[in-house]
């Protein structure tokens, strides 16, 4: 495929020489007749020695002697183009042998249900749907249209997931909220969680994560919002539109997750707080209180995130204030 063409699709603008491209790959890996990206200042020198026949770069990077493509987002950009050039596999549409679905189970146009799947009573899929091997499709689910789950993915009861929504591997939708309660004998008793799930369209739920059902009421995921591996979103806990969950984060029950807000990797929100749209929480932050619309925050407990950056500078330096001080008092051995 022609440089040119590429920047056509993308919405770049191209600097140089039109050469051939057949792949795209990243900049330190990159051979000739490849597409590479700068979206990081840290990989700014590599743009001068990668052997990629082209760079994507933003409107402002210095000019090089290699072919550019200059667009805002060399990132988005980068995106768009591995979608030029990546071709995923194609599922047949039809119900394998070993399916069981339900007779009263409606499947739409399309739909793709694999070897092993379970699709159960009175649940509805949407048309261009794909169920790979071993998903489970639990009783009463509405799911739309293209819906994606690959295999051992499970959606429970009654829950409903709208339009365009990826569930990576082993992901479960709806499983039972973590709710016991002690009886008089000191004996935990298990609260019935007779809730539901419900996700909005364009949300994409990456491995072995967990969105529990709420205890009463549902548990909602907004429209936009992605998910990744191992994350567990509490009984009773929603997140907003275009949020960006990383790995790992652990949401506990009626935890509120605002629009466009960033949680980094091992995040630990408390019950029953209050995450403020565009809000981002740094790796491994611990939170038990309402964070602020806009706020970045750090550390456990977590506090603004500069203060922070200068509280762990002094850290460093405390055997070395702590051995001054004690020479200051006389109570240095």
């Amino acid at each position: 495929m022609k440089l040119s063409q590429i920047a056509a699709k993308i919405g770049a603008r191209l600097e140089g020489a039109d050469v051939d491209i057949d792949s795209v790959a990243g900049i330190e890996h990159a051979r000739a007749g490849q597409l590479t990206f700068v979206a990081n200042s840290k990989y700014a020198p590599l743009a001068k020695t990668t052997n990629a026949s082209a760079v994507i770069v933003d409107e402002r990077f210095p000019a090089i002697q290699k072919s550019t493509l200059r667009t805002q987002n060399p990132y988005l950009g980068f995106a768009h183009a591995l979608q030029l050039f990546y071709q995923a596999p194609q599922y047949e549409a039809g119900v394998h042998p070993t399916a069981v679905v339900h007779s009263s189970a409606r499947i739409g146009k399309n739909a793709s249900i694999g070897p092993y799947v379970v699709v159960g009573e009175n649940a509805t899929v949407g048309d261009d749907c794909t169920l790979v091997a071993h998903v489970v499709i639990y009783h009463g689910v509405t799911i739309g249209n293209n819906f994606f789950a690959h295999a051992h993915a499970v959606v429970r009861e009654n829950c409903r997931i709208g339009n365009n929504v990826v569930l990576q591997n082993g992901v479960v939708i709806g499983a039972d909220g973590f709710g016991f309660a002690k009886d008089e004998q000191g004996r935990w008793q298990k609260i019935v969680q007779s809730g539901h799930v419900v996700i909005g369209d364009d949300v994409e739920i990456q491995a072995h994560s967990c969105i529990d059902r709420a205890a009463v009421g549902m548990t909602q995921i907004a429209r936009g919002a992605k998910i990744d591996s191992f994350v567990q979103v509490g009984h009773g806990s929603s997140v907003g539109e275009d949020s960006l969950i990383c790995a790992q984060v652990g949401l506990a029950g009626s935890t509120e997750v605002g629009k466009n807000v960033i949680l980094a990797g091992q995040v630990g929100v408390a019950g029953h707080c209050r995450v403020g749209d565009g809000a981002i929480m740094t790796a491994q932050s611990g939170v038990s209180h309402d964070v602020a619309p806009g706020a970045m925050v750090s550390g456990s407990p977590a506090i603004d995130n500069k203060q922070w950056l200068r509280a762990v500078t002094i850290f460093n330096k405390l055997p070395e204030l702590a051995k001054r001080v004690r020479k200051l008092t006389g109570t240095d051995e």
